[in-house]
């Protein structure tokens, strides 16, 4: 048996190997996940390392775990106020247009290599699902936003589809494996799914927010153990329930991105940290259970497989979907493109694996291909897409306060960021003279990237950057004054 400190000495190496690799090739435009897969096949039994690994159901339990911290984290991150506008097309993206992608895949495989349509639908099914975080990380890398509101409509259907191709996924298998089994329990079972997941997402999220904000730990660090727990219990429970774990988990981190609650910053940083810790955990591990001999041996049939995702059935889901809704044609047209395979495909190709379905390692290497060549053709052409249909914009870096600052929610005081306007009346003037409320304080000033300590004789200038410590009530009298 092979002891434990042999297993960390050689997980904390293909970890450090891993983020070292993606830090050099940063600049290049390969999505993370190709990097992470590449490490864990060169550490493989095929590969450099030599490392025997072909355990398809801890390879799945790794993923699943990992996918509850990825969306969570996903949802907290996500700002509401831009996502809601367009949460009807993506709900629609998500539901209807997963659901076409797989019946258009299903119907080209049964007809292409002659087959069963249901080994077709759970071909279709397994790929259905998109992953918008390589999207945009390449986005991020290549220092390009998007005009619109294109951006929030990807992140929202890519955080929410997951759900309907789990449900497609499992329910294909189902009727592969029992063919009495009948429509209306299926049905069912997709209601369940969807009903408890938005439900129980819902309610978990308000809940959580109130328990959080009901304690009162002395600990700082004791709170993201705290909200660990909730996650996984909420997930759990949900699952146990014939509910979407994942569609919950991710409706609850929506639902506490637009509220407040203690130490919300720290929190969200901790799940960003155990979201990526997520995403290499689980691309080293899938990378580790391929045998590239094996996919070598689909490479017609995943290219072709490939090709007919890219350029039919994503378009023509995402064209059929979005017919009620104000998109222009580039605008479809990209949102077409961008349809990245990524962890989730993966992850179910491994359910028919352990269900005994035939041919079921012949779907996983087929699946890995289409994830692989998705990752890398698509992947590399997001950018040059987005320019060439004139639709990218200078990326808005998320606003980050200069000073670190906790405050429970109870608390009547707040830290903002307030910029000096161009021909502003405050302008030329010292602090001390510009009527500032008494119960709050300029304490920071940032100009030319320096910082300066205010004193109540400091002039301000022209777009000087404020931290304040101001009252809560205070604030509209505050903002009059930068006016």
């Amino acid at each position: 048996m092979v002891s434990l400190e042999y297993l960390l000495l050689i997980g904390s190496i293909l970890l450090l190997v891993s983020i070292l690799t993606a830090k050099a090739l940063q600049n290049v435009g390969i999505p993370t996940l190709l990097l992470f897969i590449g490490v864990g096949i060169l550490a493989g039994s095929e590969g450099l390392g030599g490392i025997e690994f072909s355990d398809a159901s801890m390879a799945q339990s790794i993923g699943i775990l990992s996918l509850i911290f990825i969306l969570f984290s996903g949802g907290l991150d996500t700002n509401w106020k831009e996502s809601k506008i367009v949460s009807v097309p993506a709900f629609l993206m998500a539901t209807l247009g997963t659901l076409i992608t797989a019946l258009v895949i299903a119907f080209f495989v049964t007809v292409i290599f002659k087959t069963s349509f249901l080994w077709g639908l759970l071909i279709g099914s397994i790929i259905s699902s998109t992953d918008a975080a390589a999207v945009f990380s390449i986005l991020r890398t290549g220092n390009i936003g998007l005009k619109g509101t294109v951006k929030p409509l990807l992140e929202l259907e890519s955080g929410s589809n997951d759900p309907m191709a789990v449900f497609l996924t499992i329910g294909t298998i189902e009727l592969i494996m029992a063919p009495d089994k009948s429509i209306s329990d299926l049905v069912l079972f997709f209601f369940l799914q969807i009903g408890l997941g938005l439900v129980f997402g819902i309610l978990g999220g308000k809940l959580i927010v109130l328990f959080i904000n009901k304690l009162k730990f002395f600990y700082e660090g004791i709170y993201s153990v705290l909200l660990l727990a909730l996650v996984i219990l909420l997930y759990s429970f949900t699952t146990l329930l014939n509910g979407s774990g994942f569609l919950a988990i991710y409706i609850a981190g929506l639902i506490m991105s637009n509220q407040q609650f203690i130490h919300k910053k720290a929190l969200i940083g901790f799940f960003d940290g155990f979201a990526w810790l997520g995403q290499i955990s689980m691309f080293l591990t899938l990378g580790l259970l391929l045998f590239p001999s094996e996919l070598l041996l689909v490479t017609g049939s995943g290219i072709l497989l490939s090709l007919i995702l890219m350029l039919v059935a994503r378009p023509l889901s995402v064209f059929i979907t979005l017919i009620p809704f104000k998109f222009n044609l580039k605008e479809k047209m990209f949102i077409s493109w961008v349809g990245l395979r990524g962890a989730v495909p993966i992850i179910l190709a491994t359910f028919p694996l352990l269900k005994g379905v035939e041919n079921s390692h012949l779907i996983f290497n087929l699946v890995f291909f289409v994830v692989l060549s998705s990752a890398t053709i698509q992947g590399w052409s997001i950018n040059p897409v987005a320019k060439w249909l004139k639709l990218s914009a200078p990326l808005q870096l998320k606003k980050k306060l200069s000073l670190e600052f906790s405050s429970a929610t109870d608390s009547d005081t707040d830290l903002i960021e307030l910029i000096v306007p161009f021909n502003s009346s405050i302008a030329g003037k010292q602090i001390v003279d510009i009527n500032f409320p008494a119960d709050s304080r300029i304490v920071l000033i940032i100009r030319d990237e320096k910082n300066i300590v205010p004193s109540g004789g400091t002039v301000l200038e022209e777009g000087d950057i404020l931290s304040i410590l101001i009252n809560k009530k205070n604030l509209q009298a505050v903002q009059k004054i930068f006016m």
